[in-house]
């Protein structure tokens, strides 16, 4: 994993595992720094390998070629005894290109013409590796209408940047992929929260047939904190409303949280408060 956002504001010692309730955010309230929309995806475009956060910018293009070659050509040869290179980098990249979305196997196969068995192997090893999460549906849900597929996540956005050609961190702001890498940002340094302070991730999501969904479940203490991800500054209260579906889990719902591009925390209802991506 690459450098929490926390550890590269030295707030590292004091921060704790995200759960959206009133004591974390007054904590992090107290200890956040500021995180304009320019540098937010600055920090998403760079990456978080500590020789990228030390160096800056003008060592990434060559930081990922070089970083891509010894994986292909090394880690993975060694432990796939990948034939062709070029079809597992091209692989990464279809890989990247779907971060934050629900993982369909047979249509990464198809696009890269091999078979849901080799795609799930090359995917354990991203897994094993570091590279890429598996973000599980609610798994002690009764009903039988949830959405059984996991979402992928490419855990390091400046390497899934690099993949996906971004060149610049506005062309990433403002295209396609705004959205969905923003969302892995913030689900990566949410898990960072948990594996820095040597706790599993009780992260979870939620999405049934009737397209109802939560980007995030957090269970702690037999309790579901639901968290929505937006890129926005101003998130509607009625956001609150996609909450509701927590209820469906059959357990205790807490707060919820509305993670965002708002400058401080506000509340958005009784038991949702909007935080600023600043915060994790």
């Amino acid at each position: 994993m690459g450098l929490s956002q926390a550890e590269q504001q030295d707030r590292a010692l004091a921060s704790r595992p995200f759960v959206p309730t009133s004591d974390w955010i007054g904590k992090a309230r107290q200890l956040a720094k500021p995180m304009p929309l320019k540098a937010l995806y600055e920090q998403i475009w760079l990456g978080a390998y500590p020789r990228l956060v030390a160096q800056g910018p003008q060592s990434r293009d060559m930081y990922y070629r070089s970083y891509v070659q010894t994986y292909v050509q090394r880690d993975v040869q060694n432990l796939l005894k990948v034939s062709d290179p070029l079809h597992f980098h091209r692989f990464l990249s279809v890989t990247a290109a779907r971060t934050g979305q629900l993982l369909n196997y047979a249509n990464m196969a198809n696009e890269l013409d091999i078979d849901n068995k080799t795609v799930k192997a090359w995917l354990s090893v991203l897994q094993a590796s570091g590279l890429v999460y598996l973000l599980q549906p609610y798994h002690r849900n009764v009903t039988k209408r949830m959405i059984k597929s996991p979402k992928l996540y490419f855990l390091d956005t400046g390497l899934a940047a690099s993949l996906t050609k971004w060149g610049s961190p506005e062309a990433l702001e403002a295209g396609s992929m705004s959205g969905p890498m923003l969302e892995t940002w913030a689900v990566s340094e949410i898990l960072k929260s948990y594996w820095h302070n040597g706790k599993e991730a009780p992260l979870y999501f939620y999405r049934d047939t009737e397209q109802k969904e939560i980007d995030l479940l957090i269970e702690a203490d037999d309790v579901v904190y639901p968290v929505e991800i937006k890129k926005t500054a101003a998130p509607s209260s009625q956001v609150s409303r996609q909450f509701f579906a927590a209820q469906n889990v059959g357990k205790k719902v807490g707060s919820g949280a509305v993670l965002c591009l708002t400058a401080r925390d506000v509340p958005l209802s009784d038991s949702v408060t909007a935080i600023p991506m600043a915060y994790l």
